[in-house]
């Protein structure tokens, strides 16, 4: 009962039923309490909560006009939350609660801008040149030779690129480093000789390789939450694909006639550099099979049409043509006057 005619005390009824503090303003005090909690708590959106004496007008008899009260509360809360950025409240355009949320807007955006800024100059002093060191030295060790590089570091690197909102400009320099990287190259295989170009050519792509194995694995958080997620590739895909285009691509065209040729001279090349050769061009464009079948079907398996039953005689022919081939060549067949030992009878 205390706290009920507490209540009646602080609200007063007036003609139209507008419950009014005893100041005579409409608003309340428990209105004005929540005006400066909003200001203060911006940006949060601000929760509607039933006026003070909206609830004490019902405990006294005014249900009606507590209700009517209760409504204009909210949708006075309503408008002032939905005019503003954010769901700021202003009373009034030249309130101090304006005054404050704006300066509170400039100060963010400023902090937010420096600490980017501070971000990106970090990044550039001491993330990617600890990265480019390491990956200069990746790309340039050979299959046999071992580096002492610390891959956790390296890793630790990207993820931290990644968590500050850098994996865009990550991505970027890599591009760019493995690009350069892949132009060199170019340049040194234009100035092989034509006797040299197979060993030369295998040694670039075998060592390109074994740099990604490395270089892809240390990079798969920027992989899976930048590359695949945002541009819907594949890192490792990617670097094969920048070798074919800016490596392979410029000399295929030199390096067709050699192998062919080197193909018909048994062992003026190593067996294990053609086929490395052959097979590393076939992974990186299928299609290129079509420039030298015969080439490419001594190491790729159905390069060729499938066989027909109405071409039997012409592949018996084949056979024999090069039967014939070898045994002039210096390859003898062999006393074939004899059996093997398991088939005596």
């Amino acid at each position: 009962m205390e706290s009920m005619d507490e209540d009646r005390s602080e609200v007063s009824d007036d003609h139209n039923h507008n419950y009014c503090a005893p100041g005579g303003d409409v608003r309340t005090g428990a209105r004005k309490s929540q005006l400066t909690d909003v200001t203060s708590s911006f940006p949060r959106p601000l929760p509607y909560l039933p006026a003070r004496g909206a609830r004490g007008g019902r405990q006294g008899g005014g249900g009606g006009g507590g209700a009517r009260a209760q409504a204009t509360s909210a949708a006075r809360l309503m408008d002032s939350d939905s005019g503003g950025e954010g769901g700021e409240v202003c009373e009034e355009p030249g309130s101090p609660a304006c005054g404050n949320a704006a300066d509170t807007i400039s100060t963010d955006s400023t902090s937010k801008f420096l600490l980017n800024a501070m971000a990106v100059d970090d990044y550039r002093k001491n993330h990617w040149p600890n990265l480019e060191k390491a990956i200069d030295l990746l790309l340039i060790q050979k299959p046999t030779d071992h580096i002492s590089i610390s891959y956790a570091q390296i890793y630790s690197y990207v993820y931290k690129c990644v968590c500050q909102q850098h994996s865009e400009l990550l991505y970027k320099d890599l591009t760019q480093k493995i690009i350069t990287h892949l132009n060199q190259v170019s340049s040194r295989l234009e100035a092989s000789q034509p006797e040299d170009f197979i060993e030369n050519f295998n040694l670039a792509l075998s060592q390109y390789t074994a740099s990604l194995q490395c270089i892809v694995p240390v990079f798969m958080y920027m992989n899976k939450f930048y590359i695949e997620a945002k541009l819907n590739r594949d890192l490792g895909e990617e670097l094969m694909k920048w070798f074919a285009e800016y490596v392979a691509e410029k000399h295929v065209k030199t390096l067709m006639p050699l192998l062919t040729r080197a193909h018909s001279m048994p062992f003026q090349v190593q067996p294990s550099t053609m086929a490395n050769v052959v097979k590393g061009l076939y992974s990186l464009r299928p299609e290129w099979a079509q420039l030298a079948p015969a080439l490419f079907s001594g190491f790729i398996p159905q390069i060729h049409p499938p066989a027909v039953v109405s071409q039997l005689p012409h592949y018996a022919a084949h056979d024999q043509k090069l039967q014939l081939e070898l045994s002039m060549t210096g390859f003898p067949r062999g006393d074939q006057s004899r059996k093997r030992a398991s088939e005596d009878s």
